[in-house]
């Protein structure tokens, strides 16, 4: 009897290691989801500081395009509002889009390409597009692996006990494939 009651404290002892062990991982990959997300913003942040400069610049060369305009105004609103990363997505790609009629617009007037502070931000601009696409991509990494490990048995059910819930991805809106249209009519 002796021998059973040492035997089963000793796998409770192995099962309480394991479980702070396996919670301590998770904590880890959730924070690392969330520092990530951060660097996700932190680009996000560049673009929209920005923004206002290439937007003031057009601005001055054209004037008949106020409707890009508002709409990228409206976005960058609609990111600061936002309370969740699925909302801040949203409003990033309502952005994405906006800023993609604005591009096409300046294709087609050469004169704002020619000016030198259009220039700069435009290279500025595109620069951290880059940014915010590397960054998007080691977000969803991070959100893969962590996602991966609560789904793995018996992380899986140690994962429900401590309320560690599968993370979002990610993901383009619908349509984000198709290039934008700007009609002069």
């Amino acid at each position: 009897m002796k021998k059973l009651a040492i035997g089963l404290f000793v796998v409770a002892v192995l099962i309480g290691f394991y479980a702070f062990n396996i919670y301590n991982k998770m904590v880890t990959a959730n924070e690392g989801v969330d520092g990530q997300w951060a660097q996700v913003e932190t680009q996000y942040q560049r673009r929209f500081d920005l923004i206002p400069n290439l937007v003031s610049s057009v601005k001055g060369a054209m004037s008949q395009e106020e409707k890009v305009f508002g709409d990228i105004a409206e976005a960058r609103t609609r990111y600061s509002g936002a309370a969740s990363p699925e909302e801040k997505v949203q409003a990033a790609n309502q952005v994405e889009s906006a800023i993609g009629r604005l591009l096409v617009i300046m294709e087609n007037y050469p004169e704002l390409k020619s000016l030198d502070t259009v220039q700069s931000l435009m290279v500025q601009l595109e620069g951290t597009e880059n940014r915010v696409a590397v960054e998007r991509k080691r977000y969803n990494d991070v959100v893969q692996s962590f996602n991966t490990m609560i789904k793995k048995v018996p992380a899986k059910l140690f994962a429900s006990l401590f309320g560690f819930e599968e993370r979002t991805y990610f993901a383009s809106v619908e349509g984000a494939e198709n290039a934008p249209t700007v009609s002069f009519e």
